[in-house]
């Protein structure tokens, strides 16, 4: 099953790409709620490349690395990548008339309901457009 989450940012592309790309940025957004954080992030921007980022709740209660490889890169337009778990994902960004869509297609996992998992993909994608956006302005 796929599911898609997608956010507009008002904010220019070249500046929406590198907050996206660059690991100093992705561990500054890359969590879903404000009690949780990404204390660290290394990735090998390019087809083949790989990345890690460690996802941490505040409090210790809990933890998980997100990796995987990415299997296509086209900067400014198109990021896809398979997780460790060989779940394909495909990001595109665009730009529109309202500011730069992102869109992230996903394979759900087996673990969390569909609903879950779209809820807390679409929290880190808001909370990279409020990190995006509080940059820009």
């Amino acid at each position: 099953m796929k599911i898609t989450v997608e956010v507009v940012i008002n904010a220019p592309l070249a500046a929406v790409w590198d907050s996206w790309t660059t690991p100093d940025n992705i561990s500054r957004w890359n969590f879903a709620s404000d009690d949780w954080h990404c204390p660290s992030a290394e990735l090998e921007l390019k087809e083949g490349g790989g990345f890690h980022y460690r996802m941490e709740a505040k409090d210790k209660t809990g933890a998980f690395d997100f990796t995987g490889v990415f299997t296509k890169v086209v900067p400014h337009h198109m990021l896809c990548f398979e997780l460790v778990d060989k779940r394909p994902v495909e990001i595109e960004f665009s730009q529109t008339d309202d500011g730069v869509r992102i869109t992230e297609t996903f394979e759900a996992e087996n673990i969390h309901t569909p609903e879950q998992q779209k809820e807390g993909w679409q929290s880190i994608l808001n909370n990279f457009k409020k990190y995006v956006e509080s940059k820009a302005g």
